[in-house]
């Protein structure tokens, strides 16, 4: 027998709206999130999610006998989300309570579940401005929702240089040439990442243009993978953008090692990204290239072995298609090639992911399965060292 959500939730709505003042309306809509709001003065939206994944790898390439496995919930998210007093003041706010949503590495007793505590206002004429903590306007796989993507994991080009999400002013633009779309992003943030208190002397500059010659997608598809909205004409987005993250003291400015004590690195990392679908059809393709003002190999003092910036250039493109009103096969490849400067600290890596999702409820209830192909240094042979194999499965249920 089935049940949907709504009746489930049902006994909490009815709970919350017999204890709300007059003018306040509890709802559940099964494409937002459970909805609170107040006249024009408040408006909430509460979502959760989770990502449960099993997975495997082998040591090596030409021997399936010795796997690693992995068995756990790899993002639990809650988040919160609407306006308080006007519609042109709004908030985000999200929580993750997983060890990977917490960064908690090598034992790490540090526990940061908050992602995004963004404040926005609306100014008019297409910009607002934001105070918090919030994504960059890095790479748009990255800025993509990790809900929203066509594989269960993010590219290696996305984990080498990716900007992930910072604390500072962050200001856009949106506007219309005709047809066409426009939009600017802008940030100025403190550029030492979710976990880093302040004490650095410098602060991160980072901009991203986007360019829709087409027009608008369905719904802000171009920040959805996949074309499960089945675009009827072709839409394209370009995009690139820049960061320059001064006297940083991480290791890939907003993520990564922390530095010894006095020891800085300027970084500058150049990002780009092409988004096109049709009719059931997607493409993402990511090129990404970092520099170091100083060597890339940081002794460090403390543990006294040695951090690497990632400096370097990837490229990522993944082709998605739509297999009748639920399936979506996709396929991806992926490469990461570090600098001269780095190469005796960091190797030549390749991906080849090959997978395919079945949406029960779009991307808010899917199940995605992928099997995974990584070698190292361009040499595709089964027995060179690092080369691997990989299988995974993750279903993800949210609202």
């Amino acid at each position: 027998m089935r049940f949907p959500l709504a009746f489930l939730l049902a006994p909490v709505m009815l709970t919350v709206q017999a204890q709300s003042p007059a003018g306040t309306s509890v709802q559940y809509h099964k494409d937002q999130g459970i909805v609170v709001q107040h006249d024009s003065t408040f408006r909430s939206v509460i979502r959760f999610r989770m990502q449960n994944r099993m997975a495997f790898f082998s040591a090596r390439a030409d021997d399936l006998s010795d796997m690693r496995h992995e068995w756990r919930t790899r993002r639990a998210r809650l988040r919160f989300d609407g306006f308080v007093l006007t519609p042109r003041l709004t908030y985000k706010l999200q929580f993750g309570f997983t060890e990977a949503d917490m960064d908690i590495q090598d034992g790490s007793e540090d526990q940061y579940p908050l992602r995004d505590a963004l404040v926005t206002y609306a100014l008019g004429r297409g910009w607002s401005l934001g105070l918090g903590q919030a994504k960059l306007p890095g790479n748009r796989e990255r800025t993509i929702s990790s809900n929203q993507l066509e594989l269960p994991e993010r590219s290696i080009l996305n984990g080498a240089f990716t900007l992930d999400r910072d604390m500072g002013l962050f200001l856009n633009w949106e506007g219309h040439l005709g047809r066409q779309l426009l939009r600017l992003r802008m940030a100025l943030t403190h550029g030492e990442g979710r976990l880093s208190a302040p004490g650095s002397g410098g602060l991160a500059h980072t901009g991203r243009v986007e360019w829709l010659p087409l027009g608008a997608f369905k719904d802000e598809g171009d920040y959805l993978e996949g074309d499960e909205l089945r675009e009827e004409r072709p839409r394209l987005s370009v995009a690139a953008g820049y960061s320059l993250n001064d006297r940083t003291r991480r290791a890939n400015g907003q993520l990564g090692e922390l530095f010894s004590p006095g020891v800085e690195r300027t970084v500058g990392t150049f990002l780009a990204d092409v988004m096109f679908k049709h009719r059931g059809w997607s493409l993402l393709s990511e090129v990404a290239h970092r520099t170091s003002d100083g060597l890339p190999a940081v002794p460090d003092a403390v543990e006294g072995d040695v951090d690497v910036v990632n400096e370097g250039w990837g490229l990522n493109t993944q082709v998605g298609r739509m297999v009748g009103e639920h399936v979506q096969v996709v396929m991806r490849y992926s490469l990461v090639e570090p600098s001269a400067r780095a190469r005796p600290l960091l190797r030549r890596q390749e991906e080849l992911w090959l997978g395919v999702s079945r949406y029960i409820h779009g991307h808010r209830i899917k199940v995605q399965s992928a099997v995974i192909h990584h070698w190292r240094d361009g040499v595709l042979a089964l027995d060179h060292g690092g080369n691997r194999w990989g299988l995974m499965l993750q279903m993800e249920v949210g609202i």
